[in-house]
């Protein structure tokens, strides 16, 4: 296909994410329009299969793809992941079964939204954490200008991916190959800070390299898969304060922050009662969120009905389910920590005051402690892992 169609492809994309109220300052659709996607999704990309059962992830490879697939493919408004435990999609000798994505180009609304959230503009230092396929770099180098841009990644193929693509496109913004969690004091201190992986809390250290009234765009998770979307602003070194965005928006855990391997387990007996609580409200998009801040260290398995929590510290377990009579759910427990009776209390508390949405929530980091409240500040709230 020629350049022009690619050119179309651009412009459908942006005419969509306008429609949507996903792109709105001009400068980000000037952005949209100018980024050519295809550099940055490179040879091959992989496609997981549907549910149920485990996800296998088969490469799709540019070179036998038609042109003008590959192409639209690109321009769609999705995620492709690029690189899946470690290996690249260009490098993979075949499908892989039931591995984890490592590295992707998020879908370009998502990025482009962030962006516009963050407030980045021309003249603004802005420092990336995860720089992926480079794509979100090349927007905001456009942006901000890419003398103003520092982006980081800790992935060595991926970094040196980006890095070429960032180069055919025709960007040189400073990018370095390192862990992002503890950004990048030589090129500090940045106005605009954006996060393109998740972490279960905001290291110190990067607060400090951010400047008094500068700005922190990044999704909390956890080890129990769920996310919020927070912008914070900074007061000053380990001060800053912030609200949670409306919306679903999810990253690949910070390498650091990720639950340490525990391979297979065992469901053991235990202590056995009524549920307080419906389990498949850990299916709800906050109702996933408030459970995780009330049992930071668990990891959440299961759907629906029946879900299981383990905590990779104690070995703590709790799995609930519906009763044996259809009439509620019930509990089974064992080990050191009162898991569900956390999240129980966690729920009751979101309910009671009418099950809010994420952007009900804020977020205030002190010296003392990181802390998600409800509210208002001075709300009902759940301290993070520090």
């Amino acid at each position: 296909m020629t350049q022009e169609t690619a050119t179309e492809l651009r412009r459908r994309l942006v005419e969509q994410l306008v429609a949507d109220d996903v792109l709105r300052h001009p400068e980000v659709r000037r952005a949209a329009g100018a980024v050519p996607r295809e550099v940055f999704l490179g040879s091959a990309v992989y496609k997981p299969s549907s549910p149920p059962g485990v996800t296998v992830w088969t490469p799709i490879r540019r070179d036998g793809t038609p042109a003008d697939e590959w192409l639209r493919l690109t321009y769609r408004n999705q995620t492709w992941v690029t690189q899946v435990d470690g290996v690249l999609a260009e490098d993979a000798a075949g499908p892989i079964t039931g591995g984890s994505p490592t590295s992707s180009s998020t879908l370009p609304g998502v990025v482009l939204w962030m962006i516009e959230q963050a407030g980045v503009a021309r003249g603004k230092r802005v420092l990336i954490i995860g720089t992926g396929t480079g794509l979100s770099t090349a927007y905001v180098s456009e942006v901000a200008g890419e003398w103003n841009v520092t982006s980081i990644e800790t992935d060595t193929d991926a970094a040196e991916r980006a890095r070429k693509a960032l180069g055919e496109a025709g960007y040189a913004p400073t990018l370095v190959t390192a862990d992002g969690l503890r950004g990048y004091p030589d090129r500090a201190p940045y106005d605009v800070v954006i996060a393109f992986c998740s972490m279960r809390h905001v290291p110190y250290g990067l607060l400090q390299q951010i400047a008094p009234g500068g700005t922190l765009l990044v999704t909390l998770s956890g080890w129990g898969a769920a996310y919020g979307l927070v912008r914070l602003t900074i007061e000053d070194s380990r001060t800053a304060h912030g609200s949670f965005l409306p919306g679903h928006t999810s990253f690949m855990i910070a390498r650091p922050h990720d639950r340490p391997p525990h391979g297979t387990f065992e469901l053991l007996p235990g202590e056995e009662r009524p549920s307080r609580i419906d389990p498949a409200l850990l299916d709800d998009w906050t109702g996933r969120f408030v459970a995780q801040l009330a049992a930071p260290s668990a990891e959440r398995l299961g759907a629906g009905a029946e879900q299981v929590l383990l905590d990779v510290a104690t070995g703590s377990q709790a799995r609930v389910r519906a009763a044996d009579d259809g009439e509620g759910w019930k509990v089974i427990q064992r080990g050191p920590l009162d898991l569900w009776k956390s999240v129980e209390d966690s729920v009751a508390t979101w309910r009671s005051h009418g099950s809010p949405i994420l952007s009900e929530f804020g977020m205030t980091i002190t010296p003392d402690a990181q802390r998600v409240w409800l509210g208002a500040p001075d709300g009902p709230g759940w301290a993070l892992p520090v």
